[in-house]
């Protein structure tokens, strides 16, 4: 498996020496990238599903990866075809605004998705951030999601879920529409970045007051750059009694030493061991 195929859902990358850099890590790291020309024009939302969809149908692709986030991949969610996606099963990886479709990839088609770093987060990683990666790539031979990570705990237990989750700004947009993420029996894990602390109040309170928290089994609460992890869970706790493990994990996130997270993967959190270890998942390529 080294096939990688770049997509644009979201956004483009400012500095063609970015995209330069991201690709030549991508071939350090012993993958082919078949699209490697710069992009210079945004897609519409029908042709950022079309791209979607050709990289998918394509035997020779491997990996899927998206370009950068940034905002307006939630666009494309009424051209995809999710049913394409299901039988045509890859590796598709991304983060931040690509919450929006990880999520709905997985719950539509049973595909595991990777919230992991993307072409930009590439042009210079950290070797923390470039061993989970490849850990996920190969198929979790590492099991333990945390390790080497600082896990802080703010309610402790043992909880078994199926992980979902993302950027908070991103998932929140889509509650109340067709692609919201469904939390019931999931482990969440939250991040978001340089998002004031009234407006990631707003934020959670509109999870709360929509329900989407109850029924969840635990919450992972990444990097919200900006604000203290204690802030967060703050803004949870004075709302709502908080009966499932909670924990905070600074390697979530928009940060520089990054986890590669499995969306769809059933875990288990163990806040005691301070581990989060997968228990079963389908995965292109890798290990069931």
């Amino acid at each position: 498996m080294n096939n990688v195929f770049i997509v644009t859902p979201s956004y483009l990358i400012e500095r063609k020496r970015d995209f330069a850099d991201g690709i030549k890590q991508l071939t350090k790291l012993g993958f082919k990238v078949i699209n490697p020309e710069f992009p210079i024009m945004l897609p519409s939302p029908i042709e950022k599903a079309r791209q979607i969809h050709e990289a998918f149908a394509d035997p020779g692709v491997d990996i899927i990866l998206a370009l950068r986030g940034g905002y307006s991949a939630m666009k494309c969610l009424p051209f995809i075809e999710f049913e394409l996606i299901r039988k045509h099963p890859k590796i598709l990886a991304g983060f931040s605004d690509l919450s929006a479709l990880l999520n709905p990839v997985f719950e539509r088609s049973g595909l595991v998705t990777l919230h992991a770093p993307m072409l930009i987060n590439l042009s210079s990683p950290s070797a923390f951030t470039i061993k989970s990666l490849m850990n996920a790539i190969n198929g979790f031979p590492e099991s333990n999601l945390l390790k080497g990570a600082p896990c802080k705990v703010y309610q402790p237990g043992i909880a078994t879920g199926i992980l979902k989750g993302g950027n908070l700004i991103t998932l929140t947009a889509l509650i109340d529409t067709p692609w919201e993420i469904d939390p019931i029996g999931s482990i969440l894990f939250l991040e978001d970045v340089d998002e004031k602390l009234h407006q990631v109040d707003r934020y959670l309170t509109q999870w709360i007051l929509a329900g989407k928290l109850k029924g969840i089994k635990a919450l992972i609460l990444g990097d919200f750059r900006g604000l203290r992890s204690k802030q967060v869970y703050d803004i949870l706790a004075s709302q709502m009694e908080l009966d499932f493990p909670v924990v905070h994990c600074s390697c979530i996130g928009h940060v520089e030493n990054k986890i590669t997270l499995p969306i769809g993967a059933e875990v288990e959190l163990d806040t005691e061991r301070k581990q989060l270890v997968i228990r079963k998942m389908s995965f292109p390529g890798g290990k069931q």
